[in-house]
């Protein structure tokens, strides 16, 4: 983390406003929490510190827009926080930590994590994971700041459909997918809530149905970030949907796999 005493001079003296996303700092070393906690002060946002999970959820209310959450914590670690949180509802969060083992990083993100980051960081590109993760859900944050205006970000995209999509459906195949509150139905009447980056991920890919979508673009809608090659997140969102769509996930028939570019969500011409 030495990297952030080299931007701490060049970071912005903006003051933050009311209306500035609030970010919980989750951490048990008091240096790092410290440092990232002034970092984000300085580039305009709201921070709150916590050491661990009690002092985590004593200070997490409505008011907090994003929580970064260090894997290796005293007590309840942070893979089991973020499970709670998750359970909870959809406050977006983002793991951090020194133990950067691809296996480490996908537990992170099947368990609900929206992104992970491993020691040592710059911490703009901290900064940059928090933005694209809070521009990828306005609508939440309205939810959890009623009155207020959804946070504007530069490069957000519209909701499909144009404004609110709260009724929004999209059918496919005698599945329903409702583009409001990420609940997935089966033509068995089954409901299912998907994790936001499995929601974006099949919102991609149901909007260009038997067309292929690359890797590249689903890893932007889903987690706000470039595509690289030892990176498996889209991976086990894939996964997460074919246990739901298919009855043999190793033989899919609904979500092929096009070796070398993408996936693609394959329907019949008579499909819904």
């Amino acid at each position: 983390m030495n990297c952030i005493d080299d931007v701490l001079p060049a970071a912005s003296h903006a003051v933050a406003s009311l209306e500035a996303p609030l970010v919980l700092v989750v951490d048990d070393d008091d240096e790092i929490r410290e440092l990232i906690s002034d970092y984000l002060a300085g580039m305009g946002y709201r921070t709150r510190p916590a050491a661990n999970g009690r002092e985590m959820w004593a200070r997490l209310d409505d008011a907090v827009d994003l929580v970064i959450l260090d894997l290796m914590l005293p007590g309840e670690d942070g893979l089991s926080l973020c499970r709670a949180l998750r359970h909870q509802g959809d406050l977006p969060v983002i793991m951090i930590s020194a133990r950067g083992a691809c296996s480490e990083r996908i537990v992170g993100l099947e368990i609900g994590a929206d992104d992970y980051l491993c020691k040592p960081f710059d911490p703009r590109e901290l900064l940059a994971r928090i933005r694209a993760v809070l521009r990828r859900q306005p609508l939440a944050r309205e939810s959890r700041h009623p009155g207020g205006q959804p946070q504007s970000h530069p490069g957000s995209r519209p909701t499909p459909g144009g404004g609110a999509s709260d009724a929004h459906q999209r059918r496919f195949a005698g599945w329903q997918l409702d583009l409001g509150t990420r609940r997935l139905h089966s033509p068995r009447g089954q409901a299912f809530d998907l994790p936001r980056s499995d929601f974006r991920v099949l919102e991609a890919l149901s909007a260009t149905p038997n067309r292929i979508v690359d890797r590249n673009c689903l890893s932007q809608r889903a987690f706000g970030r470039d595509y690289f090659p030892d990176d498996r997140s889209i991976d086990v969102c894939i996964s997460r949907l074919r246990q739901l769509f298919e009855d043999d996930a190793r033989r899919p028939r609904f979500i092929r796999t096009v070796r070398n570019e993408g996936y693609l969500l394959e329907l019949p011409a008579t499909a819904d």
